[in-house]
């Protein structure tokens, strides 16, 4: 979303994290970067809290806080659907906020994206 200072991830980046600003993400498949985030993380135990304002607001306009120029459904479940081989210890979704959320689109967006990590979760079988 917008950056509010000119090196508004340095202090992400100085910490050793991988930051991935949304523009890196347009227009594009977001499955090898999960393959990334899989190799990088390896076996250890990963907490996953998805931000429905990642979303762009075109499709879940339901938040206290739209940022133009996120991500689509099609790129979070991408992301969620990523997290499947990862050691999730838990997970959530924050951000939903049903006064802006005329025609329920955010919800039903944030429900089946936390259905969807339920299903990402170890010991959860997926049929083919």
């Amino acid at each position: 979303g917008s950056c509010h200072a000119q090196d508004g991830n340095a202090w992400q980046i100085n910490q050793g994290f991988r930051v991935v600003s949304a523009e890196e993400c347009w227009h594009k498949s977001l499955v090898p970067l999960m393959e990334e985030v899989r190799a990088k993380m390896g076996d250890k135990p990963v907490y996953l809290s998805f931000d429905i304002d990642g979303i762009d607001p075109g499709f879940c306009p339901g938040t206290g806080t739209p940022e133009i120029g996120g991500l689509t459904p099609i790129q979070a479940l991408e992301i969620v659907r990523g997290c499947r081989g990862l050691n999730l210890v838990g997970c959530d979704l924050v951000e939903v906020s049903p006064p802006y959320d005329f025609q329920g689109t955010t919800a039903l967006t944030g429900a089946n994206l936390l259905f969807e990590m339920l299903c990402a979760l170890p010991g959860v079988t997926a049929n083919k």
